[in-house]
């Protein structure tokens, strides 16, 4: 009878959470809003649908590893290389201005010194698991806003550590010099361990699997493979959803990187949802209604901070204004993480009770808020690009262009990926003046190297077209990593030049219409395109034997 109880709870939490997320994807609310709502309204202090939340928590901690471990193989240890600036530098800033910042309102408002320290520990750390899923659902991991924040996720992730092991010293409880030492070697020891993992086990693990041509001994090595390294990172002192993420990482080392994601997405799926759930049932739907004040008032100030602190940090490293922005939006939040930090520091004395519940409720609260920020933040980084005075304070004035590159007759490239940088070849190989425009100072220096004309700019800014010579151009391509990017650069390109021919690349055919109605003369989808070479080699195949 207890399983059969335990499955009609989980019947009604799934059950609830697709009504809910239905209804509300309908009326443009992001499906893991959706989700945590469902959550509070199954709750035992809502409408009490789930009484024992326990089975329901067990099912969302395996959600949330298998969430990590999927995230850590989209990502990969060469993913990461090319991320270190974004990870060392913005990720350093954020997190020290972050926590700095906290500590010292903290103190201001009279809480202890280590305690204030602590807060700011929790509040520096933002949702991997919510932002991620937003930019993935959005096809925006890849834009330059993008990039930027995993690279500052992933620094926090690995704050989490040092964090977990600050948590007796900032409790005045005592700790040992030998302690500190252990803890340091420990970190170190299990850092060469992923490595090691990564570039020699793993990959040879999966390479003996995969010769016996059995996908369900294949599809089991995976799953042994992210349980088996979390679960032993964990007895290292890990969290289990960063040692998931540190076993994506290495199974993204090895060839099987894409067949371990497509059997790992449908069931992981299924239990990131649940995990969403879960974290709608911590809300006390009673107790946020009777403390709905001081945690407005807190969780205003946990979002504006945040929000504030990334445009500094986007003021420090010269990003565009659009891409503070985005990110600002997407960080401003409060992790899953933040929950092992409040664990660790139960029993401490670290926060009150009263405290401890408020930033429970706030944090979930911030991570129900995180989808509409992420859809609503394009609208504010447009209006905020026609206000002068922020673009100069953020260094995204319009670069010079120089009296030697073209002003007629020219070809623009928006973007200056793969594809652009193909586009700018085959221009120069036909003998027409090509210069391409990127927001990626190092995509412009490598376009530099190579012969091409570059400036760093966002082309979503009109006086950028202007000062390109957008008007007189022969034609424009735009090859952005950024669906809702390109779509406003091609609005912002045909305002400024009418006739001017348009070139727009996007992700999905579902995008082709927006890109057209915002004045895009053709649109090359990466599905069509894929497609036609798919059934040429077909053809050219069976032509051939």
């Amino acid at each position: 009878m207890p399983a059969i109880e335990y499955l009609w709870d989980l019947v009604i939490v799934l059950g609830l959470a697709v009504v809910v997320a239905t209804v509300l994807r309908r009326v443009g609310v992001p499906s893991i809003a959706g989700f945590i709502l469902a959550g509070a309204l199954a709750g035992p202090t809502a409408l009490s649908l789930v009484d024992d939340t326990h089975q329901v928590e067990v099912l969302a901690e395996i959600g949330i590893v298998l969430l990590l471990f999927g995230i850590g193989l989209e990502l990969s240890l060469g993913h990461l290389r090319r991320l270190w600036k974004a990870i060392l530098l913005a990720g350093s800033i954020q997190v020290t201005a972050t926590v700095a910042c906290s500590a010292a309102l903290a103190v201001w408002f009279g809480l202890p010194t280590g305690t204030a320290v602590f807060l700011g520990c929790i509040v520096a750390i933002s949702s991997t698991a919510v932002v991620l899923r937003g930019l993935s659902s959005r096809g925006e991991l890849d834009s330059p806003h993008g990039r930027l924040a995993v690279g500052i996720l992933v620094f926090q992730d690995l704050c989490v550590v040092p964090m977990l092991l600050a948590v007796p010293v900032l409790a005045g409880q005592e700790s040992s010099t030998h302690e500190v030492a252990l803890a340091a070697i420990t970190g170190l020891l299990i850092l060469v361990g992923v490595l090691v993992a990564a570039v020699r086990v793993v990959p040879y693990l999966l390479t003996f699997v995969a010769k016996t041509k059995e996908r369900e001994l294949f599809v089991l090595t995976v799953f042994l493979g992210c349980f088996g390294i979390a679960w032993g990172l964990s007895q290292a002192g890990i969290s289990l959803a960063l040692g998931a993420f540190l076993a994506g990482l290495v199974v993204a080392g090895s060839e099987f990187r894409h067949q371990a994601m497509s059997d790992l997405i449908p069931v992981r799926e299924v239990f990131a949802s649940v995990f969403f759930v879960s974290v709608g049932m911590l809300l006390d739907v009673s107790d946020v209604l009777e403390h709905f004040v001081p945690t407005l008032r807190l969780l205003g100030l946990i979002l504006a901070g945040k929000f504030t602190i990334m445009l500094v940090t986007g003021f420090v490293l010269r990003l565009p204004l659009r891409v503070a922005i985005l990110s600002a939006a997407a960080l401003c939040q409060i992790g899953e993480f933040s929950f092992v930090l409040l664990n660790a520091a139960s029993g401490t004395g670290l926060l009150g009770d009263v405290l401890s519940h408020n930033l429970l409720v706030a944090i979930i609260l911030s991570m129900l808020l995180t989808p509409m920020f992420i859809a609503f933040a394009p609208h504010l980084a447009l209006g905020a690009d026609r206000v002068p005075w922020l673009n100069r304070l953020l260094g995204a004035e319009p670069p010079g262009i120089d009296a030697h590159e073209p002003h007629s007759d020219h070809i623009i490239v928006a973007g200056y990926g793969r594809a652009g940088r193909e586009v700018c070849q085959a221009a120069r190989a036909a003998g027409y003046a090509c210069i391409a425009v990127d927001v990626n100072v190092d995509n412009v220096r490598a376009a530099r190297a190579a012969g091409d004309l570059a400036v760093f700019g966002d082309v979503t800014q009109k006086e950028v077209l202007e000062e390109l010579g957008c008007r007189n151009a022969r034609l424009v391509v735009v090859t952005i990593n950024d669906t809702r990017a390109t779509e406003l650069a091609t609005l912002t390109i045909r305002r400024t030049a009418p006739d001017t021919p348009i070139i727009a690349r996007a992700m999905y055919d579902m995008d082709e219409e927006s890109l057209r109605t915002a004045g895009a003369t053709r649109v090359i989808t990466a599905e069509a395109t894929t497609s036609a070479v798919i059934v040429s080699a077909c053809l050219d195949e069976i032509g051939s034997s």
